[in-house]
This record gives C-alpha cells, structure tokens and sequence, in this order.
C-alpha cells in the first residue's frame, strides 16, 4: 500500500482527531520528504495569540512519523516505532499557515535496513523544521525514533 496525504489525513480524523480538529494536514510525502502544514486558529492557539507549541509538535512529529511508517510498510517486515526522544526550539511566533518539512527519509531507510539486518533495535534522529507563509523559521523539532523488528 502506497501512503499518500489523503490517507494519511484520513488517518488522522479517525485516528488522531485533536491533530485533525487543529488543522494538521499533510501536504506531500515521497521516499525522502514529508510537508505537513497548519494554520493558527483559535483552536490551536495559545494566551499570546499564536500557535501553541503542542500543535506545532503534532505537526512536526507528523512529517518524520509518516516517513518511518512508509519505510516500514515498504520493507515487508513487522517493525516496532517509537518515538524515545523529543526536543525542539522556538524562534518566531507562529501565525498564519506554518509549514513544517522534514527530509530525512534517507536516515530513516539507512535505520530499518540495519535493524532488518541486525535483528537489533536502531534509533534515528529526524528534524522538522517549520517555516512561516514567507519563508522564516518559526521552530525546529527533533524526534530520536527507535525502530525494531518484532520477533
């Protein structure tokens, strides 16, 4: 099965409806790269009238989440995912439509091979980087992924 970002917004109202209520969508996702957007709105806001920070992590965590799923499927394999770790940096309020965008879909092919290989567990860290409707970082996530294959 292909992910594609209708699947994985479908996903997402049904799965994960509080990302899907705040307005997290996925935009594309390849082998290599995942866009989610996210617009601030009064449900996803915080007491200083921008985006909260947890909304900008469901977002975040979404575009390096979608790419450790889609190797998953790809390699035939059961494989546990995790996330182990978690730190991200504020730089800019976020308002308006923020786009979060992560590329790292090589590091993560690279860790699954290993841990199909290995048979032992493998970690992995993936950035997200969320950028403003004109281009200005507004945060930085970073997400330590554990993948296993299950026995």
């Amino acid at each position: 099965m292909i992910i594609t970002p209708r699947k994985l917004n479908t996903f997402l109202l049904f799965k994960l409806p509080s990302a899907w209520m705040c307005g997290v969508r996925v935009k594309h996702i390849d082998t290599n790269s995942c866009r989610v957007t996210v617009t601030h709105r009064w449900i996803n806001q915080n007491p200083f009238n921008s985006m909260f920070w947890a909304v900008q992590g469901m977002a975040a965590e979404l575009t390096t989440g979608a790419l450790v799923t889609g190797y998953i499927r790809n390699s035939g394999k059961k494989i546990s995912m995790l996330v182990a770790n978690n730190n991200a940096t504020f730089t800019k309020k976020a308002t308006g439509r923020i786009t979060f965008m992560c590329t790292d879909g090589d590091l993560v092919a690279a860790a699954i091979q290993k841990a199909i290989e290995t048979g032992e567990g493998q970690t992995v860290w993936m950035k997200s980087i969320g950028t403003n409707k004109d281009g200005v970082e507004v945060s930085v996530f970073n997400f330590e992924w554990t993948v296993k294959v299950k026995s």
